[in-house]
Order: C-alpha cells, then structure tokens, then sequence
C-alpha cells in the first residue's frame, strides 16, 4: 500500500519583550531558579494580569508580515490543565478569537532533485503565556521547579496540515524562523528555548481524503531532530498500521540518544482544556490606527524584497527565496552585488545558495559569523568573471579564505598570487600551447574539420592538461576554432 504523510506545525515564539506577557517580570535566560518570577507569575492570592503592549504589537507586526487578518477584539481564555510548573493551574491564552487569523508562509526546497516552491497556510497565531520548568537533574531523585519561565510572552503559531513530508516541514520551519528573526519579534535562539516546535503527524492510504489519526511530537528544538523524529514517527505509524493495530492519539516526545519517539501522555482535545474567558482580562482591542502605526514601522518584508531581487536583478524565484530566507542572508548578497556589480547577480547568488551555504551548515555557523567577508567574496567573484581564475579555482581560493580568518580586503588576490592559480590569459603563450596541442592530436584535427564538431572537446581538454588547468577556457575554445577554421 502507498502512503501519504499528513504534517502540521505549532510553533512557540518566544517575543522579544523586556517583561512577561501580563507582569513586569524580567525574562532574561540563565537567570538563577525562581529569580524572575513576581507574584503575578507565582499566582499569589489577589494579584491580576496586565496585558503587555510590546507582545501585542509584535503580535500584529507578525500577522502583516503573513497577510493574516489583525482580529479588531480579541479574547483571552484560561486553557486548565494541572502540572507542577504551573503555579495556576491554568494558562492564559487564546482560543475563539485569536488576535492573528489566517495568512500564508512561502518557502522553497528540493523534492526529487528538483526546486520547488510551496505557499502553507496558516490557521492562526494567538498570545499566551508559557509555563515554568520542571527540573529533573541534579536532584538526588526528585524534580525542582523554576518558575522564572512563566508568564514569558509566546506567540503560538498554528499551519495547516498542508505538508507531506519531512523536508517540506523543515523548510517551512527554517522560513518561519528566519521571518520572525527579520521582523524582530523573536531572537530564535533555538537551543534556549526562544523557537520551539511541535509537529503533528498523520499517514493515510494516498488518495484517501480523511485524516489519519495524528500524534503530536513536542518540544524540537533543532531542524535536524525535526527532521529525524518525522521520518521515525512517519515509519512507526505505517508498521504499526500494516501488522493491523491502530495509532492512538497522542502527544510524544523525541528521543536524540536513541533516535526514536516515545508516548508521554494520550493527546488532549480542546474540550479537555475546559477553555473559558479569563474573567480577569478585558477583550483585547486593536484599532486601525494602531495597526497603520505598527505597518509604518516595519522593515522590507520578505516578499517585497522577492520582488525586487527578481525584478532588479533579474534572478529566478527560486533563487529570490532562499537569499531571503533570512535577513542577514539577504543584507549579506546585497552586500556582496553593491561590490561586484549587478552584472553578477546570478553568479553570486549561485555562490550564496552553494559553496557559502554548505559551508556555513558543515561549520554550524550564521552568515552573520561568517570568516569570509562581503566584500571579500564580491573580490574572489569579479575574479572569477574577469577570467583570472576559473570557477573550479575559485572553490579552491574560497576554501583558503575561509581558514585563513583574514579581514584584509584583498584576500581573494592575496590566495589566488600564493597559490599560483592565475588563469594563462596571454593570447601569445596560449597559441603556443594550442599549436603543441593540434601537432600532436591530428586525428581529432580531422575528425573536427570532417564534421564532428564534438571532437574539440578533446582538443580543449588536451589544451587544459597542457597548461596544467591555468589556461581561460573561453580563450581556449576560441583560439582552437579560429586555428582549426584556418
């Protein structure tokens, strides 16, 4: 039997606020256990929730950005669920009226050793408050709890089950993480927390319209171990199903040392939360004026930065995807074309989606951190364009500017002098190799010059060995068809 994978995202954002969502608090990470917890974060007698602006209108900047619809009112609930690290026993959320509705992410990847692109809709993005910590280690046996965590502002962000695979939903996460990196609303640090996801996950005979029933994996906090824990859950569920047993609902967790899901608790519906109005919050109202006041400060969004890189500098969609998958990545290409000229945009894009980008991932490293410079690498590229090295060459010179950590400017010169990779451009120097070469290789002469035209290409690859790979190709081909055509 074929199957198909079902997959849906809920993403945690942590916002980028100085204070919890409804306290003053502060929510500064590594702070000392219970440091950063007011009363209204311990839920003492008699204190009440304030609503936090800053979270608000990052709220609304992020449902711009989508092209969500900003709810005029919205309304918090009380999401009742019993945990140690819940000093409430109940959490502030949204349910009904969600202050983000609707919208789209964007986002390319490769399917098949194609590029595809891939437009997922969002269900909604809400405003709550994010729980403590359960402390499990060091504890001679038992757990400790750090409520410095709670009340921190979220913006949960909810797709639809639109994805059906693992590399779709990896590539929607990384284009959701690097929007909300762009328009400031979340840091995305990953490994403390700040971008969180939870994935649904669901397999149904292909062609079935009806859902599967779907278990939830809590908590990734890597695209690697999103990655792996899909494939895992997506194989369980196919097996389980085929030796004729039934997947059960519920909410699973991730296992990195034995690369496997494991059941935590059976998946609770919204009817088990029990959600009704926190009676203690007014409906949240935005008005128009203050949605124009938070448009007017946003940054060029991503798409209308897609626009430009597709109109101004004539690069496919594809292309315009990626190096806006993030901001630092676009600032960076743009940095690079303001050096080398328009005239090689595609080239350095070319370079930006290939030896930078799997350079920056074998290392572990941002674009932010990366040795080699802007405008180091809009030197190496003009380069490459003007004929003093080939491209092959040019890995090799990017290779060497990536260990050598330098911050001088002429870096790419400085390797390519050292290493002795000058292309032979001398028109006089290569006739005298070229001449060597139709001397000694007769029979591909003849072939040419009866007709099989393929037969240069044996000419030029003898003309290559003879300069040892320095000679300009260009120069080469047109060198031997104008000798050849004598």
């Amino acid at each position: 039997m074929q199957w198909e994978v079902v997959i849906g995202l809920e993403n945690h954002v942590q916002l980028t606020t100085n204070s919890k969502i409804f306290s003053g608090s502060a929510i500064q990470f590594g702070a000392a256990p219970n440091t950063q917890a007011s009363p209204v974060d311990l839920a003492l007698p008699g204190v009440l929730p304030v609503m936090n602006k800053g979270a608000v209108e990052r709220a609304i900047r992020f449902g711009l950005a989508v092209g969500a619809k900003i709810a005029p009112q919205s309304v918090f609930a009380r999401k009742n669920y019993f945990y140690p690290d819940l000093p409430k026993g109940y959490q502030i959320s949204q349910f009904e009226d969600p202050v983000v509705q609707g919208g789209t992410i964007t986002f390319g990847y490769e399917k098949d050793g194609k590029l595809e692109t891939k437009t997922v809709n969002l269900t909604r993005a809400h405003l709550e408050e994010d729980a403590g910590k359960s402390l499990h280690e060091d504890y001679a046996g038992m757990t400790g709890i750090d409520l410095n965590r709670a009340g921190t502002p979220l913006l949960e962000i909810v797709s639809e089950p639109e994805m059906r695979s693992a590399n779709e939903a990896v590539a929607y996460a990384k284009a959701l993480h690097g929007l909300v990196m762009w328009l400031g609303v979340c840091d995305g640090n990953m490994q403390e927390g700040s971008f969180r996801c939870d994935v649904n996950v669901s397999v149904r005979p292909l062609g079935q319209q009806e859902f599967g029933t779907r278990c939830e994996i809590k908590n990734l906090n890597s695209f690697r171990f999103m990655e792996e824990a899909i494939h895992y859950e997506v194989r369980r569920q196919i097996e389980l199903i085929e030796d004729g047993g039934k997947v059960q609902q519920a909410t699973r967790l991730w296992d990195p040392d034995k690369k496997e899901t494991r059941a935590m608790r059976s998946k609770e519906d919204a009817q088990d939360y029990r959600y009704f109005p926190d009676p203690d919050l007014p409906p949240l109202t935005i008005s128009e004026d203050w949605i124009e006041r938070v448009r007017a400060d946003m940054p060029e969004l991503p798409e209308a930065m897609r626009k430009r890189f597709t109109g101004d500098y004539g690069l496919p969609e594809y292309d315009s995807l990626i190096l806006t998958s993030s901001q630092a990545m676009a600032n960076y290409y743009e940095a690079v074309v303001a050096k080398a000229g328009k005239e090689n945009a595609k080239a350095i894009a070319n370079w930006m989606m290939g030896d930078v980008s799997s350079t920056l991932n074998r290392e572990g490293v941002e674009i932010t951190a990366s040795p080699v410079e802007a405008s180091q690498l809009a030197l190496l590229i003009r380069r490459i364009a003007d004929g003093t090295i080939s491209n092959k060459a040019g890995k090799e010179v990017f290779a060497a500017m990536w260990e050598a950590k330098s911050l001088d400017e002429n870096l790419a010169d400085l390797v390519i002098e050292q290493k002795g990779l000058k292309q032979i451009s001398d028109t006089g120097a290569l006739e005298a190799i070229v001449d060597e070469v139709l001397a000694a290789n007769a029979k591909s002469v003849e072939q040419y010059r009866a007709g099989k035209e393929a037969a240069i290409n044996a000419l030029i690859g003898q003309t290559m060995k003879a300069s040892k790979g320095k000679a300009n190709p260009a120069q080469v081909t047109e060198l031997l068809k104008k000798k050849l055509a004598g």
